[in-house]
């Protein structure tokens, strides 16, 4: 009893201790992102106006403040579903059905993800139509929202269906080492999804059409010749149907890669400054960050598994979290949720590396193109993506993937020898 105790208790504070820490974070962040509200910072008020500035604050804090809502739901609902027998409830519901454990365990997963949606849903809902839509980026009518979400559904029911049901009978019948040959289909899965999502997948959702300006593509195909990357086609997505945000990504493994440009992308910017923002996606590729992620998430899912695999025959797990009946489903249900849990100490961490791969990858494109163009696109993109430009260090830190916009933006005017 102890034991269960004090792992009950372990959990229950670093759930709560993690839902204390975002929220004083966000309260960092919106106290930053006032105080500056009133004042351009100095590198940016050429470019940006006062009004700008003040829509960025506004729509940031709007995002807190619903992001205080999230934190709050989210958390009573992790505690719900796990120490409060939530699961172990639907685990009952459904063992009255007199199914197979497969088929049980498959029914409780699901059932746990829609729920969890659904509660999520009205948030979801909020973000899109009210925040996006106060501040002009929405573009999503409510009939393409609802398909959004048949589709994301069918997807999840008929590419995460059958790795959940292989999953979970590897776990009742191979023996302790499932987890070896589980990993080795995750491993597959994934190689498989990152091939098939720019031809297969992402068309289902957007429009893909060759960039159809011609001045634009010899320039592109040029960068692509300098920097040896071999390309399946560089496509322009209909971002705009959805979104007034603008983005450039390439996507894809071996042979099947595409670059891809938001609509909005290449209406607001020049073609210098495309290409300054491609040679910066292209960093990354030449820098071979993608697949140093890509390598860091299967050694991650490998560990991840292996602990499974040791607390999967643990019933101290599985009370501890408030589940009566060990099974292989409630082991991988219960994983799925505290290992958010028990790593969200460790984002900061993975935060810097990100952000060091930005700054890299900002390097390289200054050795392909000019590094005042790619400045001069970003800050276009910060303008009209209503970026804050006056974040709050230590939730930058914790958080942003990307580096804050004067740290950025003056390394790159650094490398033309002009002042930040």
């Amino acid at each position: 009893m102890r034991a269960m105790h004090g792992l009950t208790l372990a959990f229950i504070t670093l759930a709560l201790a993690g839902a204390m820490v975002r929220q004083w974070l966000l309260g960092r962040q919106v106290d930053a992102v006032r105080a500056h509200r009133e004042s351009v910072p100095a590198p940016f008020s050429s470019n940006i106006t006062l009004t700008d500035h003040q829509r960025a604050a506004d729509f940031t804090v709007a995002h807190a403040r619903l992001s205080y809502i999230d934190i709050i739901v989210g958390t009573l609902l992790l505690l719900a579903l796990t120490v409060g027998g939530g699961i172990d409830a639907i685990d009952r519901m459904w063992g009255q059905a007199g199914w197979n454990s497969l088929w049980q365990g498959a029914a409780v997963i699901a059932s746990v993800v829609v729920l969890m949606s659904v509660v999520g849903l009205p948030l979801s809902v909020w973000r899109t139509f009210r925040i996006e839509g106060r501040f002009g980026f929405n573009r999503t009518t409510p009939a393409l929202y609802v398909a959004d979400l048949f589709k994301g559904l069918l997807l999840g029911v008929l590419l995460g269906g059958p790795l959940l049901l292989a999953i979970l009978w590897l776990m009742e019948h191979a023996g302790t080492a499932w987890w070896i040959v589980a990993w080795g289909i995750w491993v597959a899965f994934t190689l498989l999804v990152t091939w098939a999502w720019p031809t297969f997948i992402a068309p289902l959702f957007n429009k893909f059409e060759p960039l159809a300006d011609a001045a634009l593509r010899l320039r592109v195909e040029a960068l692509l010749t300098r920097c040896g990357f071999k390309a399946k086609g560089v496509f322009v997505m209909d971002g705009s149907r959805r979104s007034s945000h603008g983005n450039a990504y390439f996507t894809g493994l071996g042979r099947n890669k595409r670059i891809v440009f938001f609509d909005t992308l290449i209406e607001r910017l020049k073609h210098e400054e495309i290409e300054a923002v491609l040679a910066h996606e292209l960093g990354h590729f030449r820098l071979h960050h993608v697949r140093k992620r890509l390598v860091v998430s299967l050694v991650m899912s490998f560990a991840g598994l292996a602990l499974l695999g040791q607390l999967a025959s643990w019933p101290v797990f599985f009370h501890a979290l408030g589940v009566t009946t060990q099974s292989s489903h409630a082991a991988l249900l219960l994983f799925m949720l505290a290992t958010p849990v028990a790593t969200f100490f460790l984002t900061p961490l993975g935060a810097w590396w990100s952000r060091r791969h930005e700054f890299e990858a900002d390097h390289f494109a200054s050795t392909q193109a000019a590094p005042l163009d790619l400045a001069e696109a970003l800050v276009k993109l910060y303008r009209d993506n209503a970026s804050t430009l006056t974040p709050d260090p230590a939730y930058a830190a914790f958080y942003y993937s990307h580096p804050p916009a004067l740290a950025r933006i003056g390394r790159l005017k650094a490398l033309t020898g002009a002042r930040p």
